[in-house]
């Protein structure tokens, strides 16, 4: 998982509630290898018609390219628990989500491959999506270390679990992260088995197995 310290480049918003999984990538794309990637895919839905047509409805397609900011609107990430959902952003080009609220799934599945999600309060959010609603692809860049979001003129702090925040900025995926406990992990089995011996696991032979 690639470390994320500084995230600089552009922002815009999708104003839009209850953004779900099948919005973001819909489920007849998840057939797709995930080395071929999902950037392409990303909000199929919204982004084109039934003729394969940009939607001139949709904010993002005004763009030149995909922001690497995204500001969304409440409970972004609902509907199902597909980790697909979180890999389209990121081929896509979204590197961090702004939304009042996230589905609790989807924002595990984000911080577990690098997605950052940060929640802000839903005036604070109405204020940056009208900002970048008159201005879209504004500069932006997110100091993860300092807890500090700049979007335009505006700057702001927010709020991180330290745990999670020490993961990203040191790129530790789930194994990694056990990985840095190994010693304690030892340690442990080490006194485990020495008071509970009839508990150690025996290597079976190819006859007994």
């Amino acid at each position: 998982m690639t470390p994320i310290t500084t995230l600089t480049g552009t922002a815009a918003a999708l104003p839009r509630a209850n953004v779900d999984t099948d919005q973001i990538i819909p489920a007849r794309f998840m057939s797709r290898s995930r080395t071929d990637g999902y950037g392409d895919q990303c909000f199929h839905d919204l982004r084109f018609d039934e003729a394969g047509a940009p939607r001139a409805d949709f904010p993002l397609n005004d763009l030149a390219q995909a922001p690497g900011i995204l500001v969304a609107g409440d409970n972004f990430g609902c509907g199902s628990s597909r980790e697909a959902a979180v890999y389209a952003l990121l081929d896509y080009g979204v590197a961090a989500v702004i939304a009042p609220s996230f589905a609790d799934i989807f924002r595990s599945n984000a911080g577990k491959n690098g997605l950052l999600t940060i929640a802000l309060d839903a005036e604070t959010v109405q204020s940056l999506t009208d900002m970048l609603t008159d201005q879209p692809a504004m500069p932006a860049d997110i100091d993860l270390p300092a807890q500090r979001l700049t979007i335009g003129p505006r700057q702001l702090d927010f709020d991180i679990d330290a745990r999670l925040k020490h993961r990203l900025i040191n790129g530790l995926d789930d194994l990694a992260a056990t990985l840095q406990d190994l010693p304690r992990i030892e340690d442990f089995e080490g006194r485990y088995y020495a008071a509970r011996p009839w508990a150690i696991p025996q290597k079976q032979t190819a006859a007994q197995g």
